[in-house]
């Protein structure tokens, strides 16, 4: 771990039991007071900590929603997760369930299909925002200044012939996803995979979560992979249900 990160941790740590001047903080970590000022400078612009009028220093608003954030996808997967394993028997196929971090659609849980085939995607992993399921659920249910912001600033990478390449057309999709509550990745993000995604949400509707069935073609074709949509919204309802 590099110095200047372990320091910057250690003032976290400390400003978790409690505010600290400038030299209390250049105390504990035994430094001079000029290092730990560029370091809380940092973390200042960045809302990890703020000053008060005192200029005692206290954590900062960026915690807390990144606090949020892990509870929420702590909380999800545990609720997901007998729900994702019967979907993953009653499918035979691969099961995703992503989240909403900074910015980007993470994996949280991947169960592999029951077959000899895998999938490459991995718990932890950012999923693409533009043409995979579970990225478009989560991009359409962002807040309308944001997800425009996002629309602007993607990597229009394209994956495949299939892949979306133009924000007006990813826009429109999104519209769907938004008015039939689902979204497909038909071949976008890998040419031999087709996936369906859906949206978990809270008591208030607001989405936490997108839970995900992908299936080579080598399986099933398109056609078949969306008479598994019945079996999806399903899931994504029950664990809707049980969330909060």
């Amino acid at each position: 771990m590099s110095q200047s990160l372990a320091r910057a941790l250690q003032i976290l740590a400390s400003l978790g039991e409690g505010d600290r001047s400038l030299d209390q903080l250049a105390a504990e970590l035994d430094v001079h007071k000029t290092t730990v000022l560029r370091l809380l400078r940092t973390m200042e612009a960045d809302r990890f900590v703020r000053r008060d009028e005192s200029h005692r220093y206290r954590l900062g608003s960026r915690l807390f929603a990144l606090a949020e954030a892990a509870r929420e996808e702590y909380v999800v997967r545990a609720v997901a997760a007998p729900h994702l394993r019967r979907l993953n028997q009653q499918t035979g196929q691969t099961v995703h369930l992503a989240a909403w971090e900074n910015g980007e659609v993470v994996y949280v849980d991947k169960l592999d299909s029951v077959r000899s085939v895998r999938m490459y995607s991995q718990i932890g992993v950012p999923a693409a925002l533009h043409c995979t399921a579970v990225g478009k659920v989560l991009l359409a249910a962002q807040p309308e200044r944001q997800r425009e912001a996002l629309l602007t600033s993607i990597d229009y990478h394209a994956f495949t012939p299939r892949t979306i390449t133009d924000p007006d057309v990813l826009r429109s999709e999104l519209d769907a996803v938004r008015e039939q509550g689902w979204a497909q990745d038909r071949a976008e993000h890998e040419s031999f995979i087709n996936c369906i995604g859906a949206p978990v949400t809270d008591h208030d509707g607001r989405v936490v979560g997108a839970v995900s069935v992908s299936v080579p073609d080598v399986l099933l074709n398109y056609e078949q992979v969306l008479e598994l949509l019945p079996d999806l919204l399903a899931t994504a309802k029950a664990i809707s249900a049980d969330y909060n």
